[in-house]
């Protein structure tokens, strides 16, 4: 059984380190390649696009893939996008590996936002210290608040003009309560800007902030393309996968 995974989370790495143990069967991790020096599963791996549906159709199609799983960043919505659309073309069943996003509880001080535009209005007019992890591409949008100062956290190397007035964190998850406390307290953060990507690896700024009094602007996640079936878990996606026609008796048993 062929099954290409299409990855960058965390969900992806370990679906396919449990597929990689189970006779039978070969995953394909493809990665979009915007991470420098990604940590990959023992599993062949390509990184780069595939030129769009049609693009990953003809690969579904050439390489004989028989299942094809989504488990790209929830925020990912094109490549998506793309998935639904080539896996119909390709007639190849997919399923969407999904995380929950995360829930506001008690002491949250969160304000939903729709997009990055809406994130950086919501700031507000009154300089403040923001706190942005929204990844390296999606700070064009806090352009148009130069007022505020911005701290900004990626995994990538970023340029120091990428806004007017800037702190740069080259960092990558997971990250810890505490460190994360002391980080908000040092730089005097006055609020939270992020993505409702509910990692749990990420998670932890949130309770500091909660900790801290500090409110956070949620940017809520695009809309799932229509008619694709989805899971939350690792578990669920390889029960998917042995339901399939094409699964070996190996991953039914797993």
């Amino acid at each position: 059984m062929r099954i290409l995974l299409l990855g960058g989370t965390s969900e992806a790495t370990a679906l396919a380190l449990r597929l990689s143990d189970i006779p039978g069967v070969q995953a394909i991790l493809s990665l979009a390649g915007r991470t420098s020096a990604p940590r990959l599963p023992p599993v062949p791996t390509r990184i780069g696009g595939f030129g769009g549906a049609e693009g990953l159709a003809r690969y579904l199609r050439a390489e004989r893939i028989d299942a094809l799983v989504d488990a790209t960043h929830p925020f990912a919505a094109r490549i998506s996008a793309n998935a639904a659309a080539a896996a119909r073309a390709a007639g190849v069943p997919l399923v969407a590996l999904v995380r929950p996003p995360w829930q506001a509880g008690e002491g949250d001080r969160w304000r939903e936002v729709s997009d990055m535009g809406e994130a950086a209005r919501a700031i507000g007019e009154v300089p403040r210290r923001v706190f942005l992890t929204v990844g390296r591409l999606e700070l064009d949008a806090f352009r148009a608040a130069p007022q505020h100062f911005y701290i900004v956290r990626t995994i990538e190397p970023i340029a120091a003009d990428a806004l007017p007035r800037l702190v740069t964190i080259e960092d990558r998850p997971p990250f810890d309560e505490a460190a994360e406390r002391a980080l908000m307290a040092r730089e005097r953060v006055e609020v939270l800007v992020t993505k409702n990507s509910g990692a749990a690896a990420t998670a932890p700024k949130l309770a500091a902030a909660r900790v801290l009094g500090v409110p956070i602007i949620l940017v809520a996640r695009p809309p799932r393309p229509d008619g694709v079936e989805s899971v939350e878990s690792v578990e669920a996606a390889l029960a998917w996968l042995a339901s399939h026609p094409a699964a070996p008796e190996t991953l039914r048993g797993v």
